[in-house]
């Protein structure tokens, strides 16, 4: 496991901490609630239960060690070190699409708590890294799958 650097906000260190939390109480006793009811079965050689509630306990345990080397390597944008002069971690950009014009708003986000469906993406995403330094008024053009898509910075906020 690597121990490279994760770049947080402080929305997302309270919300891995919290799953860290309900891993480590609520997912470990019920876990052990169905290995205990599975073992009552008797033969652990063939009982299905058995193994699939080892399965899910080997799964629960790896998330959290990578939660806890998450959190250990985090480091925490400050809300007050954000600025609104640049695209960086922490911001809100809203983008002209030029060929379509049509607005979007995106704020930039460590890769830990990208979550395209609510418009959080990565400061290592395609968009996301060409995004990175620019300054309202600017244009850029990022490769995408499709092809190229061309944004101009309407404003940056946080």
């Amino acid at each position: 496991m690597t121990n490279r650097q994760i770049i947080l906000t402080p929305e997302g260190v309270t919300k891995l901490e919290q799953e860290l939390q309900h891993l480590k109480t609520v997912n470990r006793r019920q876990i052990a609630a169905r290995i205990k009811q599975a073992i009552a079965f008797g033969d652990l050689t063939e009982n299905s239960e058995y193994d699939e509630a080892k399965n899910e306990q080997a799964f629960i345990e790896g998330r959290i060690v990578i939660l806890e080397n998450m959190l250990r390597n985090a480091h925490v944008i400050d809300e007050d070190d954000i600025s609104t002069d640049v695209v960086g971690v922490g911001t809100k950009v809203t983008l002209l699409d030029v060929e379509l014009n049509s607005t979007v708003e995106y704020t930039i986000v460590g890769s830990a708590e990208a979550d395209p469906s609510k418009n959080k993406i990565s400061n290592e995403s395609p968009v996301g890294s060409s995004l990175i330094g620019k300054t309202q008024g600017s244009e850029v053009e990022v490769a995408v799958p499709d092809g190229v898509v061309s944004f101009k910075v309407l404003e940056i906020s946080k």
